[in-house]
């Protein structure tokens, strides 16, 4: 089985890239975050051509802003659509969406950016994970958490510490409560396959970031430990970000039982001309 997550920035603006991904990566199991389309306008879009390639789709957006998905090819079951307990700003919002796909239990998510550091968007977002945490925690340990999760998990996951001193996605109280999440019995399977790597799922449009692979790593897939036991492959793809129209994130790829591409990651294909010396690049609002 093949899973896959994918921040697209706009499902409708991704379009043209999109539906030839699937087609190319053939994936049984895709997430998918901002989709900024509420569920109709989703099945208007793309149901006849994901139906026709044989995808069911459970989905949970609202017009303009977040919106997940998950498109599977192994059965959709026991669909929940939102996050029990998750508290709202102030209204609850398209952040998760939850189905069983193959006897995986599957959770597509888009955790809350934050903005800044100790602000009532950062305490939204602490509160959010708190509830995802409990979720996960009361469900099969067979589990997948996938998405967008506005966190770099350690120092390693940014392209320099020393540039997000004073921003979201790396204090110390996001990455507890990741770990928190973690606790309950989730693996990073990305990083556990190439520790100390460098991998980055999200550069920014501005300033040419990608190029000079200036990157964080912040779209994951949490594997349960009989799901983190099948993997055979996890890579970012991160050919999806390059070229006309791209999203900012790249997809993340896990292959569970066999890998139809080799245990080709950590990222492909690997940038040509990253800058890696600490200090040389400032983030674009900086």
């Amino acid at each position: 089985m093949r899973i896959a997550t994918w921040n697209v920035n706009s499902l409708k603006q991704r379009l043209p890239r999109f539906l030839p991904w699937l087609d190319e990566r053939q994936p049984d199991v895709v997430c998918l975050q901002e989709t900024k389309l509420p569920d109709d306008a989703l099945a208007e879009l793309v149901g006849d051509e994901l139906g026709s390639r044989g995808y069911q789709v459970a989905a949970h957006g609202e017009v303009a802003w977040n919106g997940v998905a998950i498109l599977s090819r192994a059965g959709l079951d026991e669909v929940v659509a939102g996050l029990a307990g998750a508290p709202g700003f102030p209204h609850p919002e398209a952040r998760a969406v939850a189905a069983t796909c193959g006897g995986i239990r599957v959770h597509s998510v888009y955790v809350p950016n934050g903005r800044v550091p100790d602000s009532d968007h950062y305490e939204y977002k602490l509160a959010w994970l708190a509830a995802l945490r409990d979720v996960v925690a009361a469900g099969p340990d067979a589990a997948v958490v996938c998405g967008d999760v506005n966190i770099a998990p350690t120092d390693e996951d940014v392209f320099d510490p020393d540039a997000y001193i004073g921003q979201t996605h790396v204090t110390p109280r996001e990455r507890a409560a990741l770990a928190e999440l973690q606790a309950v019995g989730l693996h990073d399977v990305v990083r556990d396959r190439w520790p100390g790597q460098r991998v980055f799922s999200y550069w920014d449009y501005r300033a040419g970031m990608f190029h000079q692979d200036l990157g964080m790593r912040i779209d994951l897939i949490l594997a349960g430990d009989p799901v983190a036991a099948r993997v055979q492959a996890a890579w970012i793809d991160r050919q999806a970000r390059k070229g006309k129209g791209p999203s900012d994130h790249a997809p993340v790829i896990v292959d569970l039982d066999e890998a139809p591409d080799g245990d080709i990651g950590p990222v492909v294909p690997p940038p040509t001309n990253p800058v890696t010396k600490r200090g040389a690049k400032k983030l674009p609002q900086a």
